[in-house]
């Protein structure tokens, strides 16, 4: 199967991504994670996304899933789907060069039950096989700050 020619400035994302990261927010105690990553082609013009992370005990913290879609003009869409109760659709740009990085801005639909989150900003930074994420949010009245970063290796 044919990578579709539109996802070329991403193509190196395609794989599982594994390492550490640490979480702050205002609201809660400083805590560190396990993060995996995996960027799969379906051989469509986007990419499926699926994360997760745990604790350093074992015990599972979240889940997400969505597409990666990139439509030209150095343009980025990141379609995500929590099971927290937000849908995010974060728009923003990929950045070839020495690197690869997508500088993406989110909004947020949140379900009457969720938490509630304003907006969100996500960094990933793929140089060789490195990846390195940034999350940061506005949510439950706080206004944007970093919430999540990690540091991650290709694995397999």
């Amino acid at each position: 199967m044919a990578l579709h020619a539109g996802l070329q400035p991403v193509a190196a994302l395609i794989g599982t991504w594994e390492g550490d990261g640490f979480g702050r927010y205002p609201t809660i105690e400083d805590f560190s994670y396990r993060e995996q990553l995996t960027f799969t082609d379906i051989g469509k013009p986007f990419l499926h996304y699926a994360q997760r992370t745990w604790a350093p005990d074992g015990r599972p913290l979240h889940v997400e899933t969505g597409y990666l879609r990139i439509p030209g003009d150095g343009r980025a869409e990141f379609v995500i789907a929590q099971p927290t109760g937000q849908t995010e659709l974060a728009e923003g740009r990929v950045v070839v060069g020495e690197s690869v990085e997508l500088l993406l801005e989110g909004r947020i639909q949140n379900s009457a039950s969720a938490k509630q989150v304003d907006a969100t900003a996500r960094t990933y930074r793929l140089s060789g096989d490195a990846l390195s994420t940034t999350f940061d949010m506005a949510a439950v009245g706080q206004p944007m700050g970093r919430h999540l970063q990690s540091e991650l290796r290709r694995t397999g």
